[in-house]
C-alpha cells in the first residue's frame, strides 16, 4: 500500500518556475494547497495490440480522487530525473518494470488544481499489471472507441488528457 495522502503532504517537492528552474524546496501540501508549478512524470501505457491502459484513481489520492486518467505518474521527487521518477511511478502504480520508455516530449499544464511542467513518455507492454501500492482503483485496456465512450460518462485528469493524448496516434483528441 502507497502512502496516504496525509503522509504525501509531508513530501518535499520542487517549485519551479515557467523555465523549470528550482524556486525552492516546499513541502507536498503547501504545492497543492497554493497551486505552484512543480515537475512530473508521465507514462502512457499502450498494449501489443494498441489499447490504451485507462486507470481510476483511488479516494486516497490529494488531487482529483476517484477519476480517471490515461497515464500513469506523479510529482518527481527532489533531485530525481524526469525518467528516474517515470520508471519509479510506473513500478508503484502498475508494477510494470524492466520495460523501455519512449520519450514522448515536455508538457505543461496549468488550471485552478495543477500547475506542472511534465516529461511524458510511452511503454508498449501487456504487463503483467499489479495495483499493490493503493493508488489504483480499478483499471482496464480500451480501444480508442472505448476511451470515448468512458470519457463522456466518467472524469478523467485533465492535465495527461491535454498533455499525452495529441502525442499517442490513434487517440488524439478530436
Amino acid at each position: 500500500m502507497g502512502p496516504s495522502a496525509a503522509d504525501q503532504g509531508d513530501e518535499p517537492v520542487e517549485w519551479v518556475d515557467e523555465h523549470d528552474r528550482v524556486i525552492g524546496i516546499v513541502s507536498r501540501s503547501r504545492m497543492r494547497r497554493e497551486n505552484l508549478r512543480h515537475r512530473s512524470a508521465a507514462v502512457v501505457v499502450r498494449s501489443g495490440d494498441g489499447r490504451l491502459l485507462v486507470h481510476r484513481r483511488a479516494a486516497t489520492k490529494d488531487l482529483r480522487p476517484g477519476w480517471w486518467d490515461v497515464c500513469a505518474g506523479g510529482v518527481v521527487g527532489v533531485g530525481e530525473s524526469f525518467i528516474d521518477a517515470a520508471t519509479r511511478e510506473l513500478a508503484e502504480e502498475l508494477g510494470v518494470t524492466g520495460v523501455d520508455l519512449e520519450p514522448l516530449g515536455v508538457g505543461r499544464f496549468d488550471d485552478v488544481d495543477s500547475r506542472e511542467i511534465s516529461h511524458l513518455f510511452l511503454v508498449t507492454t501487456d504487463g503483467p499489471f499489479e495495483f499493490a501500492d493503493g493508488e489504483v482503483a480499478e483499471a482496464r485496456l480500451v480501444t480508442r472507441d472505448e476511451l470515448t465512450v468512458l470519457m463522456d460518462r466518467e472524469s478523467f485528469l485533465p492535465s495527461c488528457n491535454a498533455m499525452i493524448l495529441p502525442l499517442v496516434a490513434g487517440f488524439e483528441p478530436d
